[in-house]
């Protein structure tokens, strides 16, 4: 089975570097797509001989994962991992998020820290991601844990019919209305998510979670 590593990176020049070594001890068909970085994130994956790509000017997450699970399906994927690229996930735990596809019990896994562990997360990001739970029932009948993982894993045949067409964040609601809408098997899996003062200043503040709960409400009450 030819598995493909999908990471969107903006800016992660601190971290890159040693989560693709941590990748590479392991996988070898490694995407990093830099959504047009100021700094030399692009530079850095170069050098570690992965799959780097990049944007011209920063287009968001969403942009930034179609554009390496495009490429990942025109190098014959069988199956996709999108990773993040800030150290948060262990790559050890990448295993445990393919295995119900490879024993085909799902199209879509999906990683969640609250079946698993998390180190150091704010009160604030546990609220606002316990909200998003109830948004995505409301929205698209799916029962999660964690609306908002990054960590996931996507059969070929579900990564042909996932469609992302929300350059930024709100692209987490075109998995789940892509989910719904090809009646895909979905499942759940425990990972460990770490918090620490790099993460912590990089990722997104709770007013954001609230604008993309907004957002995707819009998106799918205009559908």
């Amino acid at each position: 089975m030819k598995i493909f590593i999908v990471i969107a990176a903006y800016n992660e020049s601190k971290k890159i570097g040693s989560v693709l070594n941590d990748l590479k001890k392991k996988y070898k068909n490694i995407i990093v797509v830099d959504d047009g970085s100021e700094d030399n994130t692009y530079e850095i994956a170069k050098k570690k001989k992965v799959y780097a790509l990049k944007h011209a000017v920063n287009r968001g997450q969403g942009a930034a994962l179609k554009t390496g699970m495009d490429f990942a399906l025109n190098k014959k994927a069988d199956l996709i991992v999108t990773f993040d690229a800030d150290g948060q996930f262990l790559v050890e735990e990448i295993k445990d998020v393919i295995k119900p596809i490879k024993k085909n019990k799902a199209d879509v896994v999906l990683g969640s820290r609250f079946l698993g562990k998390t180190i150091n997360m704010p009160l604030s990001k546990k609220i606002v991601l316990k909200l998003g739970i109830f948004v995505v029932f409301v929205l698209y009948g799916i029962k999660i844990t964690d609306s908002q993982s990054g960590f996931r894993a996507i059969s070929k045949k579900a990564a042909e019919k996932i469609k992302i067409t929300s350059d930024r964040m709100e692209h987490a609601g075109d998995f789940f209305w892509e989910i719904m809408r090809n009646k895909l098997k979905y499942k759940e899996v425990p990972i460990t998510v770490i918090y620490d003062k790099y993460s912590l200043k990089k990722g997104q503040k709770w007013t954001r979670s609230i604008i993309l709960g907004i957002k995707m409400l819009w998106r799918r009450f205009k559908t």
